[in-house]
């Protein structure tokens, strides 16, 4: 009996750790689907503020911008061209591309407030 291929799909990675993530149903997020679909996307992350890490895309997605109040674990697109993912609230005017799934606040904190992370976003 033949198995059944494993569904590809957009999937990110914090320092080579596969993260659970709930990714919004946007255009935005299917432009970086597309954009994983061609090519490994990784991102040098810095701690910003005490409760995110920012990096550079290198490139600019469209941008659908809300003024929001984020969570521990949301990521966002920020001024079309940048990636930040938070352990910690911030208001701000954001495009929301996801959630990252089953982790408590402490764990998003241990995750991402100790240093500068390496983002991986790809397609398989």
């Amino acid at each position: 009996m033949i198995e059944p291929a494993e569904t590809a799909s957009l999937r990110m990675f914090v320092n080579n750790e596969e993260i659970a993530v709930q990714w919004e149903d946007n255009d935005t997020v299917r432009e970086l689907t597309d954009l994983a679909k061609d090519h490994e996307i990784v991102i040098q992350m810095s701690m910003y503020g005490g409760w995110e890490q920012v990096g550079p895309l290198g490139t600019s997605l469209s941008s659908q911008n809300s003024r929001i109040t984020t969570s521990p674990g949301d990521i966002v697109l920020y001024s079309g061209n940048q990636i930040v993912v938070f352990y910690g609230p911030n208001t701000w005017e954001y495009t929301m591309l996801g959630h990252m799934e089953n982790m408590t606040e402490d764990e998003l904190t241990n995750l991402l407030g100790n240093g500068d992370i390496t983002l991986t976003i790809c397609y398989k």
